[in-house]
């Protein structure tokens, strides 16, 4: 946008964990305005989550989120007629969206049965620092350390 910057929309907190990060989970999860059908199944796969581990579920999906969240990343610049990865400190808000739209993203590539099954296995695996979401974090820090040397080209 040329003029301003857009306002910030308020979310509404949950109604079963009263939390805002579950929500952002949720309409990011949400397809087609299905609102109901992504409460279920988030609601479903902590369940599954709570029975597996004998800890509150909430605060093994945050750990999970947190554990996935990346810190930096690579982004291309072209300088001269080449082109580098430029690694960059992310913003805050952009942390927390990428990493549930990495969890909901591998979640849905899982080999379990139903969708909240999956998405509890990628929880759980976010959890204990291992799943695919968690190396795509991995994978992205690394870019970053390889291209270290370019970080004076920061924009």
């Amino acid at each position: 946008m040329r003029k301003s910057k857009p306002k910030k929309r308020i979310l509404l907190p949950d109604p079963k964990y009263n939390d805002t990060l579950v929500s952002m989970f949720i309409n990011n999860m949400m397809y087609s305005g299905k609102k109901n059908v992504a409460l279920k199944i988030f609601y479903d796969a902590m369940d599954v989550v709570a029975q597996k581990t004998e800890e509150n579920a909430i605060d093994v999906f945050k750990k999970s989120i947190e554990n996935i969240t990346p810190q930096v990343e690579v982004r291309s610049r072209r300088i001269g007629g080449a082109t580098f990865q430029i690694p960059s400190e992310i913003r805050p808000s952009r942390k927390i969206s990428l990493a549930i739209k990495y969890m909901i993203l591998y979640a849905r590539k899982r080999n379990e049965k139903t969708m909240a099954n999956k998405l509890a296995g990628e929880i759980l695996s976010g959890y204990k620092e291992e799943g695919a979401a968690f190396k795509k974090k991995e994978d992205m820090h690394r870019m970053a350390e390889a291209n270290k040397a370019f970080s004076h080209f920061r924009f």
